[in-house]
């Protein structure tokens, strides 16, 4: 069964276009693509992201229980905090992308919000649940409760300050904290920065979506944005998705964040041993994830193999042509030797080669 977003008749009295995402009716457009992509660039504009998965877990061992799963330092986490974590099997391949944040649950209880990709949230707890013993770990799934926008740009800040009615303090991503929009409409504030401009995520409850969403488009002025652009700017940024970008056979430290997104100062968890192989072993990985320009306006197709004159270096995972760009970018895997900053390598497209030039993040901004 289809889910709709709960701002489906404020997006459609917008102007909205929808379409099918994991499972949702989402926006796709507000039928104006290039004034989406410049207002995040050049102003703010506001995403509606109510498909991502959104779990909750809580209870004494919900700590350890998410550190021995996963690769970042959760259990050290302060209220206010939140870090990217990858779970991973045995191998450090990657099962489930995910962002942890810690959180003061109803009835002053201390839990852990988790988000992870839109259409996995069932998947990631049937994964954390086949691991799950004897451990006091409650998992609840969200997902369908609670609404989730993304407000991107230069002006996010100053248009969230307006809707709080007060300054809003300097954070570092991922650290997060509630506030009050409009009368009563309470979210939690996530730094966040998916698109490669300053970011923020903002989770409420269904009932006070459009509240928030009138405050923040009706009345100071962020630009509707669809989920056509979010994927754009994200492709530019390169920030990877699972199941487009990532799948259960990418060893972890191959994937883009993977320096922040693991911990090597905490105790075991799942997929430790050949990440520390690879450190201390071996010294490097054999494939990064990089940006790459395409010499042609037309994006490359996923698993478009990347060539360097006969030898296969590379895989394009995901390709995209802004508005108004006169080419096409790329992002994929690179083997090592072939990553240098504006070394020239060749796509091949069902035999016909296309240049392209390694590029760093976010590609094709100017």
């Amino acid at each position: 069964m289809t889910a709709r977003t709960p701002i489906a008749a404020w997006a459609q009295a917008h102007g909205a276009t929808f379409g099918q995402f994991a499972g949702w009716e989402m926006p796709a457009h507000y039928g104006d693509l290039a004034g989406e992509y410049r207002a995040t660039l050049d102003s703010a504009a506001l995403f509606d992201y109510s498909y991502a998965g959104k779990l909750e877990l809580s209870g004494p061992d919900a700590p350890s229980f998410l550190g021995n799963l996963s690769t970042n330092d959760i259990a050290s986490l302060p209220l206010g905090g939140g870090c990217e974590t990858y779970f991973c099997d045995h191998r450090a391949k990657v099962q489930h992308a995910g962002w942890v944040y810690r959180v003061l649950l109803d009835g002053m209880r201390n839990g852990f919000w988790l988000d992870t990709t839109p259409g996995r949230d069932e998947l990631l707890i049937r994964h954390l649940d086949r691991y799950l013993i004897s451990e006091a770990v409650e998992m609840v799934n969200r997902t369908t409760q609670f609404a989730q926008f993304h407000l991107a740009g230069p002006r996010a800040k100053a248009i969230l300050a307006e809707a709080i009615g007060s300054d809003l303090p300097e954070l570092d991503e991922f650290l997060h904290m509630e506030r009050t929009i409009g009368a009563n409409a309470v979210v939690s504030l996530r730094r966040h920065d998916p698109l490669g401009v300053p970011g923020y995520d903002l989770v409420c409850t269904n009932e006070r979506a459009e509240a928030v969403v009138r405050m923040l488009v009706d009345s100071l002025g962020a630009q509707p944005a669809g989920l056509e652009t979010y994927e754009t700017l994200r492709i530019e940024a390169g920030t990877p998705i699972y199941g487009i970008d990532i799948d259960e056979n990418r060893f972890v430290m191959e994937v883009a964040n993977a320096l922040r997104a693991v911990s090597y100062r905490k105790g075991c968890y799942l997929g430790q041993e050949p990440i520390v192989m690879a450190r201390d072993r071996a010294g490097f990985v054999n494939r990064s994830f990089l940006g790459m320009t395409v010499s042609r306006e037309e994006p490359l197709p996923a698993g478009t193999k990347v060539m360097r004159e006969n030898t296969e270096v590379g895989i394009i995972t995901s390709s995209i042509r802004a508005p108004g760009r006169s080419n096409a970018v790329a992002i994929g895997y690179l083997r090592r030797g072939h990553q240098d900053i504006g070394t020239i390598l060749e796509a091949d497209v069902n035999g016909v080669r296309v240049p392209v030039t390694v590029a760093g993040f976010p590609v094709n901004r100017s």
